[in-house]
C-alpha cells in the first residue's frame, strides 16, 4: 500500500503512520487556532488553551480557527452554535 509516497507492506505501520499523520495535523491546527488569538492580542487561560490543544476533531479545529479571527475571547470559539 502508498501513502505519500511511502510504500508499507505491514498493515500495522500502515495504521501507525495514519495515526500519526492525523495526529500531527490535529496539532497543526490546533497551534494555528492560538497562534491566530495570540495575533490578535487574545489572551488564552490555561484550561482553554489545555482543551484546545487536546482536541483531536480537525473538522472541529477548523472551525476554531475561523473564528478565532473574529472571537472577542479564547472562550467564544468553544462555543458551538
Amino acid at each position: 500500500m502508498n501513502i505519500d509516497g511511502y510504500e508499507f507492506k505491514s498493515e500495522y505501520f500502515l495504521k501507525k503512520f495514519a495515526t500519526a499523520a492525523a495526529q500531527g495535523e490535529a496539532r497543526g491546527e490546533a497551534r494555528a487556532v492560538l497562534s491566530v488569538l495570540d495575533a490578535r492580542g487574545i489572551t488564552v487561560d490555561d484550561a482553554t488553551r489545555a482543551s484546545i490543544l487536546a482536541c483531536t476533531d480537525t473538522d472541529r479545529l477548523e472551525r476554531l480557527v475561523r473564528r478565532a479571527v473574529t472571537a472577542a475571547t479564547a472562550e467564544d470559539i468553544l462555543r458551538e452554535p
